[in-house]
């Protein structure tokens, strides 16, 4: 009889053949986004395999949504999720391809028409989300953020690092990203903004619209202003502190000022050679200890045709921290997008749109499938609080069951009757 090893606690440890998850909530997720028509849309929208013995893009798209909605980061760990039997099995998304597949798919898709079908299907789930807002007239939060890279291929961003430089447009009231654009990291964030603002309302659904824009100082340009004018949007972006601006800004009369404990407001009105009409140049003054010998103020500017009292645009503005920013870090930390996993663009663009896309599937899924004390949450909360949620899986009479602890079973049952009702209702 072999020796018992010794050990710090008193208990053992024996293998088992019982099919046992450690994300019985992913299984949740998963039979949401299959109730939703992810598997129908990828059909209908994706190019079909060059070859008979090909995988659907569905076998690929599927298992990345459901591993970046499970916290994995890189194709490695599609192993993970293709070992947890007892999911796949619930999902029926068995055979998993390989990681090689995977990123061969990965670059084919980049560089080929996928990444136009899968716009559209991220345009698809936007559309739900968007619709189930109640509002027709929308808030668009733009802004670009670098990805460090250190492959051999990525261009060096202009804070001196290697890497991309996607554009990221948030949609405020809806929590989503309607569009992106992979670029290169050598790409400035002031490139193309209003052609960008344009893509994004060419992604909205029939009967809503983009009227409100914010953007950070890269937005500050003519044709923009020109074309919220013209379109009828109102916007707040950050002012370019360039001598215009300062002259602008030095005219202000001291009783202009209002004072606050921290900082000093004022306004005026200022204008570019191309813009058509002048526009508010709001000014915030942040009081600052001396610096060794600089001791001026730090001056943030910010641009904007609305009409409101300067503090209402001041809080206005400051909301697209919580939007785009904390967004963005969202994207970014919390659904693996902080690096990419191959050294060809083309293949990281096509991962960071999946990226995006579940991220909008798992908005999509608070929304419709959790209750409204879970919409707080980021994903890594409701990960440790219900996708991470362990599970047995066994057969019993005919059919698969998953087994959870008693304290979670209606919860369970209750996410699976919401997504059972939104099924029905998008069912074609």
């Amino acid at each position: 009889m072999a020796k018992q090893a010794q050990t710090v606690l008193p208990f053992r440890v024996e293998a088992t053949d019982e099919l046992l998850t450690a994300n019985a909530g992913l299984a949740l997720f998963g039979e949401f986004v299959r109730g939703l028509g992810l598997e129908r849309w990828l059909r209908q929208e994706m190019p079909k395999p060059g070859s008979g013995r090909g995988y659907q893009a569905t076998a690929y798209v599927t298992p990345l949504v459901l591993m970046l909605n499970g916290g994995g980061r890189s194709l490695e760990d599609m192993r993970t999720l293709k070992n947890d039997t007892a999911l796949t099995r619930l999902l029926r998304i068995d055979p998993l391809p390989s990681t090689d597949a995977l990123g061969d798919w990965l670059r084919r898709t980049g560089s080929g028409t996928g990444m136009a079908s899968l716009s559209r299907l991220n345009q698809r789930i936007c559309a739900t989300r968007i619709r189930q807002t109640g509002i027709t007239a929308h808030t668009l939060d733009g802004d670009a953020s670098q990805i460090v890279a250190e492959k051999d291929a990525a261009q060096f961003t202009y804070k001196g690092e290697q890497g991309y430089m996607p554009m990221i447009g948030h949609l405020a009231e809806a929590g989503i990203i309607l569009h992106e654009e992979f670029r290169e990291g050598n790409v400035a964030p002031a490139t193309a903004n209003l052609e960008f603002i344009k893509a994004c309302e060419a992604r909205m659904p029939s009967g809503h619209r983009i009227a409100h824009v914010r953007l950070d100082s890269a937005g500050y340009q003519a044709g923009i202003f020109n074309d919220c004018e013209d379109s009828g949007k109102t916007f707040a972006i950050g002012a370019r502190l360039d001598a215009p601006t300062f002259k602008a800004i030095d005219a202000i009369p001291d009783s202009a000022w209002k004072q606050y404990a921290d900082c000093a407001v004022a306004e005026t009105l200022h204008s570019m050679n191309d813009t058509k009409k002048a526009f508010r140049l709001i000014v915030v003054k942040h009081t600052r200890q001396a610096e060794l010998f600089e001791d001026k103020p730090r001056v943030h500017v910010i641009a904007s045709n609305r009409v409101e009292s300067t503090a209402a645009t001041l809080v206005w503005y400051r909301q697209r921290g919580e939007v785009s920013e904390n967004g963005i870090k969202e994207l970014k930390i919390g659904f693996g997008m902080e690096r990419m996993p191959c050294g060809q663009f083309e293949a990281n663009a096509a991962f960071f749109r999946i990226g995006v896309i579940a991220h909008n599937l798992f908005m999509l899924f608070k929304h419709s499938a959790l209750g409204t004390e879970w919409r707080r949450h980021q994903v890594t909360t409701v990960r440790w609080r219900l996708l991470h949620l362990p599970g047995k899986v066994v057969r019993h009479a005919g059919a698969w069951v998953l087994k959870v602890a008693t304290d979670v079973v209606e919860l369970f049952r209750d996410i699976r009757a919401k997504s059972f009702t939104l099924a029905q209702a998008l069912a074609p």
